[in-house]
């Protein structure tokens, strides 16, 4: 096969419904309850909601892939919303904290996801063969999208849970269809910001390693100069690259990380409101709660009773 024939052939095809309720029932089947549910090999998850969220929820997207065969989801991330279902689906490049909200869910027809997280340096061995010729350049660094669902990605998505249900095939089948997957993501309209992720000369690549040092750092004082030199750019210029990837400046992204982490230990802890703040790196109690109120919409206290009736039933947007 030549590479213009290998090239029509990953030309993404329209989902049709036989096959998104094919990927519906073996979701259904993996997922027999609320919750995400790992298979026999990592980084491969059924998700199932039976009802719609109240609102939404912080949640930490690594670099993934979700495909939804019913309901629908939210999640905004700085003043962006995204939106996808089972004619969207979404695709994250780099670790990015969003608020995230079922949007369309019943018992009769609970929400179903398909989520693959990538393998980084897998996705940047790949772009090297899709693009043997030098990586494009995208137009837009933005590591989050949504795109249209198709019968390849779909049906890709259909064989690797079925041989989930085969261990020994699975270790060795199992990663020729996750390179699959990932080779016609590359292909699609978001191939080109794909490609970035792990590429030493990429834009994206510096942004990620200061996105990881703040995921470990967050209670820590934020000084953006180190983070440059980190990334080895002038502060100016890594305050450029760094919200054209996450759509966030560097404080912004330090103090969603501490506000995400915040009210998670909220439930997951019996620590008081003020020891909270303080654990994820504000010295002042009424700062804390005032940029709580600001970002969730209520204050910590507030917030608390009805986090507690509905996060433990979250396990797929509880941070990690």
């Amino acid at each position: 096969m030549t590479l213009l024939e290998l090239d029509r052939s990953l030309e993404p095809e329209p989902l049709l419904e036989p096959e998104r309720r094919t990927l519906a029932q073996l979701l259904a089947q993996h997922a027999p309850h609320d919750g995400r549910f790992g298979f026999c090999m990592p980084q491969i998850y059924a998700i199932r909601e039976s009802q719609p969220h109240q609102r939404s929820l912080p949640a930490l997207y690594q670099p993934s892939v979700c495909l939804v065969a019913q309901g629908a989801k939210q999640l905004v991330l700085g003043d962006q919303t995204y939106n996808y279902d089972a004619a969207h689906l979404l695709v994250v490049a780099v670790d990015l904290p969003v608020a995230a909200q079922i949007t369309q869910a019943s018992v009769a027809q609970p929400y179903l996801c398909f989520k693959l997280e990538f393998d980084v340096q897998r996705v940047a061995e790949l772009a090297l063969k899709v693009y043997p010729q030098g990586l494009p350049a995208p137009t837009e660094l933005r590591a989050i999208a949504t795109e249209r669902s198709n019968r390849q990605l779909v049906q890709a998505a259909i064989r690797l849970i079925e041989l989930m249900q085969y261990p020994a095939e699975a270790e060795l089948l199992a990663p020729l269809v996750i390179d699959e997957i990932i080779i016609r993501l590359l292909h699609s309209s978001f191939g080109k910001r794909l490609a970035q992720i792990g590429q030493t000369s990429s834009r994206v690549t510096p942004v990620a390693q200061a996105i990881s040092w703040l995921r470990h750092h967050f209670a820590q004082p934020l000084l953006v100069a180190q983070l440059a030199d980190l990334a080895n750019l002038s502060v100016s210029a890594f305050h450029l690259h760094f919200k054209a990837v996450t759509a966030l400046s560097p404080i912004q992204f330090q103090k969603t990380l501490r506000l995400h982490e915040a009210r998670r230990l909220l439930v997951a802890t019996t620590l008081e409101i003020g020891a909270i703040g303080q654990q994820v790196g504000y010295a002042s109690s009424s700062q804390f709660s005032r940029e709580y109120r600001r970002y969730f919409g209520c204050s910590p206290t507030e917030d608390l009773a009805s986090l507690r009736r509905t996060w433990l039933d979250q396990p797929d947007i509880a941070p990690r």
